[in-house]
């Protein structure tokens, strides 16, 4: 998959928007104060081009049992097909979650920031309204 120098968990940020589930993997998601995180999401994401400030969104942090996740979610495009097909998902406002995560976040959208060098990247930065841990290992992106 790449480049593998430092390890991160693997989350998955779904939101509905306008009737449509979209939902990305993302391996870049890291907390920078206590309510409060940074995700960056490349620039062939559907989801990523879809969020607006003021969005509410999902963040699940996957588990080591839910690596079928992370594959399904980083393939292809939600707009290409229901990547939530046969999956059970939690609804909250706009926000989607998978059940069983080790962490279940939903977040507020509050900046988009295109930073100097990756431009066509969105980098979200986004305050945690809600969150639930479930305490069991989390899916490190070396694991894929």
């Amino acid at each position: 998959m790449g480049f593998k120098a430092l390890d991160y968990s693997v989350s998955v940020i779904a939101i509905k928007k306008k009737e449509e589930l979209l939902g990305m993997t993302c391996a870049w998601a890291m907390q920078v104060d206590y309510d409060k995180m940074v995700c960056l999401l490349g620039a062939q994401s559907q989801t990523g081009k879809a969020l607006e400030v003021g969005d509410i969104l999902g963040i699940s942090v996957l588990n080591k049992k839910q690596k079928d996740y992370a594959i399904k979610f980083g393939e292809g495009h939600s707009k290409e097909g229901n990547k939530f097909l046969d999956i059970k998902y939690i609804q909250k406002e706009t926000a989607l979650l998978l059940p069983n995560s080790t962490h279940m976040m939903i977040c507020k959208v509050e900046e988009i920031f295109h930073l100097k060098g990756i431009e066509e990247d969105s980098l979200i930065y986004v305050k945690i309204i809600e969150k639930k841990e479930n305490g069991e290992d989390f899916l490190h992106y070396s694991d894929l």
